[in-house]
């Protein structure tokens, strides 16, 4: 039987806290079943996830940004756009689609702050590769692959 595989979306901005979600997943998923894709925002998450779905090589799929109030009303817009996005491609392709798009009130560029989002950045990944792990045994994705 061959092992699920699984993909994994990072989003470029604050890739410094975004990255911290792959090391969290990859505590719970062997590196060796993970293939890492980076696009350059949150907002082109769901095309590639979409993409990566219809190949058919991935049992589940997870996507990570830190999405901002950069002081111009458009983050709520883009982190709805993206989480409804990512729902989507996950009811259409039958390929469960994780998110760890996060939209925080508060994000200051601060040092604090950094390390903060930093941390639960990490609890995020792993909350993503259990719950993807969870669900390939519920839906039997394993036996796809095989």
């Amino acid at each position: 039987m061959t092992l699920p595989q699984f993909a994994f979306i990072k989003a470029g901005w604050h890739a410094d806290i975004v990255e911290r979600a792959l090391d969290g997943f990859l505590s719970e998923i062997p590196a060796e079943q993970v293939t890492v894709y980076n696009v350059p925002g949150a907002f082109e998450m769901p095309m590639l996830a979409q993409k990566l779905a219809l190949t058919g090589r991935f049992d589940a799929i997870a996507c990570a940004a830190l999405v901002v109030d950069g002081g111009i009303y458009r983050h709520d817009f883009v982190a709805s756009t993206v989480v409804d996005g990512l729902m989507r491609v996950g009811l259409d392709t039958q390929v469960p689609v994780l998110s760890v798009s996060l939209t925080p009130h508060q994000f200051q560029e601060t040092d604090h702050h950094r390390a903060i989002f930093r941390a639960h950045f990490v609890t995020k990944g792993k909350e993503a590769a259990l719950a993807a792990k969870a669900l390939v045994d519920a839906t039997g994705a394993e036996s796809r692959a095989a």
